[in-house]
This record gives structure tokens, sequence and C-alpha cells, in this order.
């Protein structure tokens, strides 16, 4: 991209990673959600994105904004490790949908008296040409330096009803040459054959999700269209804490704050705001990587149309996607289907219905089933545990505990832990004793006692946990002690 232009407002960068991906179940799940997978490779869409914006000049500090749940956020610090930028991140409380969570970044850059202007993009999208990307936000930026909401719109390829859709007015000039156009009006996801209607008279681009604004734009926009929302973030944030580079709204200002989208809350209202809209084609390959399909429409395939990720045989198969996690999938005579294999959960479906998903999370949740929330395998900011089997009374997990990562000092009312060491070293806490533990070494902790775990060593830390007890539940937990700030 090309150097700002003099005397423009700074670009500040704000990734939204909040969501929970039900269409990409098994493998996406609320506590580990599909902008933290590695979809479409060996980086996450989290990590796929935020590398997207290290092109994205700024006219000061190298910094940007991420907006993420509170449950993923050592996930997803784990996650920008690797950027040139320095990311400050928004911690939700709640999630609220996008328009409380764009507000909330708003009141973040503006705090010092700034008003950048705002870069607002999905952590889970796919956009294969950086370059062309980098171009469209140069133009939109321009326009928004002026005044405007600008959405980058994708010319439609098909009569997708998955998509929101943008209706385009007059040619707009641009002082950077850019193209543009008015914005006319937004429709969230149109039945069939509205969607076929749009695409036929081309008018309508698709919605990519992507918005450039200022900051205080911003502001006013949803203090004229949603000042219920308004008013809530600003509470928030006026109670917000601080703590290194996380600011955390306060939770019962955001309990209260109404859930809506930046295209419901504000975008379709932007006439009664007084707020020009604009819309700058993004011609660089975006999908937004919504199901399962999706994902098979953008990876490699060999010359049947099929798609394998992980131990996966196939014999006379076609336009399959196979995904395995732990065990070997076997498709025989498969013709279009999507087949997704996890230790605890197995997905087969038509790849004509892959947006259908949601609807079998919906059943798992309202039969209260962990396999909406987690899997089996669960991260945690000291590590990561593994529940290889459970029984009534029992329960089995493999622990791993990072170099210098310490659990929380904690006890239990129900259950008691046999702890031993497959490798590294342990440094337990037991009641008023502290003594380590090596390879082959175990130990045994009573119900009610207070207990911790560390690891001192610089490998990690490999146990076998047995519980037992009349209540296995990971909310027989009593923290008195937790580095990581959890209750």
């Amino acid at each position: 991209m090309s150097d700002p232009v003099p005397g423009a407002s700074p670009i500040l960068p704000v990734v939204l990673a909040g969501g929970a991906g039900t269409r990409l179940w098994p493998l996406s799940r609320e506590a580990h959600p599909k902008q933290l997978l590695a979809l479409l490779g060996d980086q996450s869409m989290l990590e796929m994105s935020v590398a997207r914006l290290d092109g994205i000049v700024t006219t000061h500090a190298n910094r940007g904004l991420v907006v993420c749940a509170d449950e993923h956020r050592f996930q997803v610090a784990k996650h920008l490790e690797a950027s040139t930028r320095e990311w400050q991140t928004i911690v939700e409380p709640v999630a609220r949908n996008t328009a409380p969570a764009l507000t909330l970044s708003a009141l973040c850059a503006t705090a010092n008296g700034d008003d950048p202007v705002l870069v607002v993009m999905p952590a889970d999208h796919a956009i294969d040409d950086v370059t062309a990307f980098e171009h469209a936000v140069q133009g939109a930026a321009s326009l928004a330096q002026e005044g405007k909401i600008v959405a980058l719109g994708i010319a439609p390829t098909r009569a997708e009803t998955g998509y929101g859709y943008i209706e385009t007015g007059v040619a707009l000039e641009s002082a950077t040459g850019h193209r543009a156009r008015a914005l006319t009006r937004f429709v969230e996801k149109p039945a069939r054959e509205a969607a076929e209607a749009f695409v036929a008279c081309g008018r309508y681009w698709w919605n990519s999700g992507i918005f450039v604004v200022r900051a205080s734009v911003w502001l006013a926009a949803i203090d004229s269209a949603r000042p219920d929302i308004a008013q809530s973030c600003k509470t928030a944030w006026l109670r917000a804490n601080a703590e290194g580079r996380e600011w955390r709204p306060d939770a019962q200002s955001m309990g209260a704050c109404p859930s809506d989208s930046i295209d419901y809350a504000v975008m379709e209202r932007l006439a009664a705001c007084g707020i020009e809209g604009a819309v700058v084609p993004l011609e660089a390959g975006w999908n937004d990587v919504g199901a399962w399909d999706a994902v098979w429409d953008i990876l490699p395939k060999d010359e049947a149309g099929n798609v394998v990720r992980g131990d996966v045989l196939l014999a006379n198969a076609s336009g399959t996607y196979a995904h395995s996690e732990e065990r070997l999938i076997a498709c025989v005579g498969t013709t279009d289907l999507i087949v997704v294999e996890t230790a605890d959960a197995v997905l087969v479906a038509d790849r004509q219905h892959a947006q259908e998903v949601k609807t079998i999370v919906g059943r798992i949740r309202k039969r209260e089933r962990a396999e909406a929330a987690h899997h089996r395998k669960v991260q945690r900011p000291w590590g990561y545990y593994d529940s290889i089997d459970k029984g009534s009374r029992y329960q089995v997990k493999r622990i791993v505990v990072m170099p210098g990562a310490t659990l929380s000092l904690q006890l239990h009312h129900h259950r008691s832990e046999h702890w031993i060491v497959v490798s590294g070293t342990a440094r337990v806490t037991r009641g008023d004793e502290t003594f380590t533990l090596t390879e082959n070494q175990s130990t045994y902790v009573p119900i009610g006692v207070k207990h911790r775990l560390e690891n001192p060593g610089r490998v990690p830390l490999e146990m076998i946990e047995v519980q037992c007890g009349s209540y296995l539940g990971e909310d027989d937990i009593v923290r008195f002690d937790d580095r990581y700030g959890r209750h």
C-alpha cells in the first residue's frame, strides 16, 4: 500500500474475534470457535486476518484492536504473538454482536483525543489477494476521511441466500481514483427468488462484513440509530478496567446492552442518521468461510473434486470433503458429502445442506450436551487437558502443563484426585505441604483439601489424573488464587 495521505486521520485496524461458528461444528465449538482453527492451512483464521492487516500503513503508532470473548482471551493472545503490530484486546464479558463490539472499539480509539479511521473486519474470513485488499482499504479510507461509512462489497457470482446484500447507487468521485458507489440500502440474507433477482440486475453486491469508518462518525451514527446501545457501551467503557494490553468493559453495563449487528443497528438506518454510505468493490478472492461447503470450495481438490485433511482413504469418491482429527476415515462411493471427525463427534452431511449444521448444534445445546461447547481436549491458559474416559463416579484426564505455568490454588467438594507424572516435573501444593514429583511418581489429593499444580521445569509436564467422587463437573472448583484472573 502507498504511504498515507498527509493530514489524513491515522488508520486503526479492528478485528472482531467473537462468534461461535456453529455451522463449522464439530471442529468449531463455543470454547474453541472457527477463528481459532487452522481450517485452510497451517495458520488459524485469526492469524491469517492479523497477517493480512500487517501491510496496512498507519500514520502513528503501529497498533490495532482485537475484540474477543473473555473465555477466548488467552488463546487469542497466543494467536497474536507473530504479528508485527501491537495489539490491544477488548475483552467482552458477554457476547452482544458486532454493533456493541465496534462501539467499544471506537470509544477505545478516541479515549486519548484521537479520531482514527477504523478498518473493521471479522477474524474468520479468507482473502486470497492481500494486495488487492490493501488497495480497496486505501480507497475506502479516503472516503471515510470525508465522513462516510464505507462497506467493502463483493460482486456476486451466484444467488447466495446465506449472505447479506448491498444495493449500490451512483458512482462516486474519489480523490485517490478508486472506484466507489453510493450505498442505497442493505438486505440481510434474502430468500432464493430475491437473491436471484439481485444477481440478475447487477446493482447488488454481497456484504463482506468489512467496514471502514472514522471512530467519531461511528459514535455519532450509533448514538442516533441506537442510543440504547450507545449509552450502555459508554457506561461500560467509563467503568472499564485496564490491565496491560487488555481492556475489560464493565460486565453489568454490557449485560444490559442490547445485542445487534452493525448491519441492522446502523447500516440499514444511515439515511435517518444523516450519514452518507459508500461501497468500495473488493476484488480479492473473498470468502466468509461460513460453512463446510465454503471450506471445500476454497481448498485444492483432486481430479474427482475431493478434499481430504488428516488420515483419510477414498475409493470411488467425488466432490467429498473428509477431515480427520483422530481416527481413520474411509469413504467409499461417496458423492458431494462432508465428513468431519473429532475425538468426540462425527458429522456426515450433504454439501448442499451445509448451512443446516447449525440446526444440529441447536439440538445438542437443547439436550445440554457438552459437545456444543467443548472438545474432548480443552484448552486452558496453563496448557490443556484431554478427557480420556469417564464413568458415573470416575473420570480420567491427560493433563499437559506448559513450562512455568501454574494452575490455580483450589479445592473440590465432591471429588478426590490421583496424579501420576508421565514426563516432566511437577511442583505440588497440598494443604500445608509443598513437594516435587518426577516421572513415574504419584500423589493423592483428598476431597476438600486445597491444592495447586505447577510446572517449574523447561519442558511440558504431562500427567494422568484420575478423579473419583459423587460429582465430577468442572464447576466443582473453588479458586482461592489464580494468576489468570479466573473466578
